[in-house]
């Protein structure tokens, strides 16, 4: 072994502490990024794989009835590469276990499986046969909800007809990775399910012989999506048709496409900062080196090393402690994907294992890592080139006496001798102290990033789901019926309020914009679902105006008052120009709403309802599911707090879990950042301590007068802190945001007060390890001059 890299050893050795400390930093870094970018691109293989495989549609189209020579024309569009036409009906199930109705879709399979598009995948049992009444495919995550397997039967409503059902098998579909049920914002899987019957026997459940009311279509990479969407549309449009779209408005791949999304700003921005600290770290320690080495470099170009041998031995030095994080990161961020995409698998129905790492993701861990290092060392490797060896050989010069600030203001009768000393070396090295600042800050900013989420999930869920919309149950039914409907609602015992709504698919138009959407009409008074702005003041539908979520408006550039072209996509499917009234703030999904009794004159019909929101009795609860069970008007029932719990379930545990890594990681970093600035303080000042001892101070009054340092700069490092912490937390929901949901904005007071505590206690930690230091200094050997 050569000299230098025994050297390096011996070093490491010494500072064994710091390099642990600062290894930590640059692993949580790396776990973060090995973590995210893992399970995106296992993520993003599976969902390839899937979709190929199993032929997943690039385009929907759903229509009241065609018959089936019009899927032949559909497919003779250019650039149309296969169709498949298909009967899908809503359903509603009685099943004893669940006192409410449960709500699915069935679809037709066609006769030879293997030849259409969303093929399904079979996980047991057998597909139905086209001659067996009844037999049908069961999605797996509603049957693993209701324990489900093939030989079960199911009681159902179809078009108001009972039928019983045999489950002979249970499946997957790429078009249902996520099973949501339409116009939800969150799956269900033990309240809403997907069905699969043969298309013989669908079609005479249906009335639907010869005919379908769905088509799905594979086009060619090459082709214009929005030109063949146009020509389907003005072909079904005398069908029916409500509009075709793509994948990115198909709910379950629009589902995984945002959390992709997600995952891709998580495995940028949080290690990042990590690597950032690292690199701040890695620079500080380097310098606290060559300068304690000074001698020892000009020895060594004394004997004839170059600037290249010595600064690669440095570089060694740095390159050890990195790679040593980036390799323990590594694994750690691999262990953590492991647990992720485990956690994916639950939860995106994907029919095999989806973890398969990357080696390209480890090289750009071990890449990013090194450039954090490299920019650790720049200066300080610079500085040790720069520096002669007979300049080296004499102690670096004392820093110039001058009088602080206090002195200069003469306050200095109001502090003490320490106290002063305190101040005068944090004006001496302004650098090192904003540097160390600065450090601090963003460990304070880290941790209110991690606990952000939490507070912004309590947030929504308190705004979203108690103030704005006060319903208990959302009643959807089957097809828009009179306005009467809402009395029989209103007259189940055990309803205490029912109030109305219409909901219609349209497609709004601002200029070279367009967005295909659901409006729904609610009454101007209603008061279980109300229309609010960010800070909680009702917005009111006015006249014909349409009132907006933010988010859509972003989406079509729009501001209040500007005009905007709808046309409804069912019935007589009219086309209008109507003025924006306002916007709301929810944050879950967007919408665009409208007075009933205007959308109803809009629609050209009389007063007519597409469903209700229900108080209920909670005592009286299951007697009101009961009664609405007898009704095979219902289409579907949306309970408010099953939708709270499927979010926690969903979106809120993903968060909660970066949020909990983000937290530990933080508590980490903040450790490695308050001990490295104070053992190098304590290296640095080492002599200036020891003379101080000498000259009569106790262990005590020197300690005060390091630790003083190290708490005032922490003092001011925590409101800096809560600063860049909001502003990353205001990035990150802005970084997040996707038309499924939004983060509001939102940071505790409590949040800021555990983040301080945090880097309090860490700092007293820190303090309580560097004074055991100084009690135990060798006051003759610090004193000693080296030569």
């Amino acid at each position: 072994m050569k000299a230098l890299d025994r050297k390096m050893l011996r070093d490491l050795a010494a500072m064994k502490g710091q390099a642990v400390a600062i290894g930590a930093v640059v692993a949580c870094g790396i776990a973060v990024f090995v973590m995210a970018n893992t399970t995106l691109r296992s993520l993003e293989a599976a969902r390839g794989n899937y979709y190929t495989n199993n032929r997943f549609a690039d385009l929907f189209v759903s229509l009241v009835r065609a018959p089936e020579t019009v899927a032949d024309r559909v497919a003779e569009i250019p650039g149309v590469l296969a169709v498949d036409h298909r009967v899908v009906e809503a359903l509603t199930l009685d099943l004893d276990r669940m006192p409410e109705p449960v709500s699915g879709l069935m679809l037709s399979l066609p006769d030879t499986p293997d030849s259409g598009l969303n093929m399904v995948h079979l996980r047991q049992g057998r597909l139905p046969d086209k001659y067996h009444d009844g037999e049908v495919l069961v999605s797996e995550p509603f049957a693993e909800a209701h324990r489900l397997v093939p030989g079960d039967t199911l009681n159902t409503t179809i078009r108001g007809r009972r039928e019983k059902l045999t489950v002979v098998g249970v499946a997957l579909s790429p078009e249902y990775v996520i099973q949501l049920q339409p116009g939800g914002i969150f799956p269900d899987n033990s309240r809403f399910g997907v069905f699969w019957m043969s298309r013989r026997q669908l079609e005479a459940a249906a009335d639907m012989e010869g005919a379908f009311n769905n088509l799905t279509a594979r086009i060619s990479p090459n082709a214009s999506e929005d030109d063949i969407i146009d020509s389907i549309d003005r072909l079904l449009e005398s069908y029916g048709g409500t509009g075709a779209y793509g994948r990115e408005d198909q709910y379950s791949a629009r589902f995984v496409d945002d959390e992709i999304k997600g995952l891709r700003t998580m495995g940028v921005i949080p290690p990042s900062i990590f690597l950032g600290v690292a690199a701040f770290l890695l620079n500080i320690s380097l310098r606290r080196i060559l300068t304690l080495q000074r001698e020892q470099i000009a020895v060594l170009k004394a004997f004839g090393y170059t600037n290249q041998e010595v600064a690669v031995h440095y570089g060694k030095l740095i390159s050890s402690i990195v790679i040593g994080g980036a390799i323990a990161g590594s694994l750690l961020g691999t262990w953590l994907a492991v647990g992720m995409t485990d956690m994916y698998l639950e939860f995106y129905r994907f029919p095999v294992q989806i973890f398969s790492p990357a080696a390209s993701v480890y090289i750009a861990a071990l890449i990013l890592s090194m450039i954090s290092g490299t920019v650790g060392m720049l200066g300080g490797i610079s500085a040790t080139v720069r520096l002669k060896p007979a300049e080296a050989m004499r102690p670096a010069p004392p820093t110039n006496y001058k009088q602080t600030i206090v002195e200069r203001l003469g306050l200095q009768r109001f502090f003490s001798q320490a106290e002063r000393m305190v101040i005068r070396e944090l004006e001496r090295r302004p650098i090192k102290a904003a540097l160390t600042t600065v450090g601090i800050a963003f460990v304070c900013a880290i941790l209110v990033v991690g606990r952000f989420g939490k507070d912004s999930i309590d947030y929504l869920i308190d705004f979203q789901f108690n103030t704005a919309e006060r319903d208990d149950v959302r009643v959807q039914l089957v097809e828009a019926a009179p306005y009467r409907a809402l009395h029989e609602f209103s007259s189940i015992p055990g309803v205490l309020t029912a109030e109305p709504f219409r909901g219609i698919p349209a497609i709004l138009t601002h200029g070279p914009r367009s967005k295909r959407i659901g409006i729904t009409g609610i009454a101007s008074d209603n008061e279980l679902f109300r229309l609010l702005d960010v800070d909680g003041n009702e917005v009111p539908l006015e006249g014909e105006g349409l009132v907006l979520s933010s988010v859509l408006a972003e989406t079509l550039a729009l501001n209040a008052g500007d005009e905007i072209e709808v046309q409804i996509l069912e019935g007589e499917r009219p086309h209008r120009t109507i003025q924006v009234s306002g916007f709301v703030d929810d944050f879950a999904g967007t919408a665009a709403y409208m007075s009933l009794p205007a959308l109803n004159q809009f629609l050209r019909e009389g007063r007519s309802i597409s469903g209700a929101y229900l108080l209920i009795d909670p005592v009286r609860q299951n007697s009101v599911f009961r009664a609405l069970k007898e009704r095979p008007a219902v289409a579907a029932l949306s309970l408010k707090k099953a939708t709270i719990d499927s979010f926690m379930e969903t979106i809120a545990e993903n968060i909660m879990r970066m949020r909990m890594i983000n937290i530990i990681f933080a508590s980490v970093i903040a450790i490695g950042v308050v001990y490295s600035s104070a053992r190098i303080s304590f290296s640095e000042r080492g002599r200036d301590l020891a003379t101080l001892r000498v000259i009569g101070l106790t262990k005590g009054e020197v300690s005060g007068i390091l630790l003083g340092e190290l708490a005032v700069l922490t003092i001011i490092a925590i409101p800096l802190g809560h600063f860049i912490g909001y502003m990353l937390c205001l990035f990150l929901s802005k970084a997040l945001e996707t038309e499924m949901y939004r983060m509001p904005m939102i940071i505790r007071p409590e949040t800021y007060g555990v983040a301080a505590v945090v880097v309090l206690l860490a700092s007293l930690a820190s303090a309580l390890i560097v004074r055991r230091k100084i009690d135990h200094l060798d006051l003759v050997t610090a004193l000693k001059v080296r030569e």
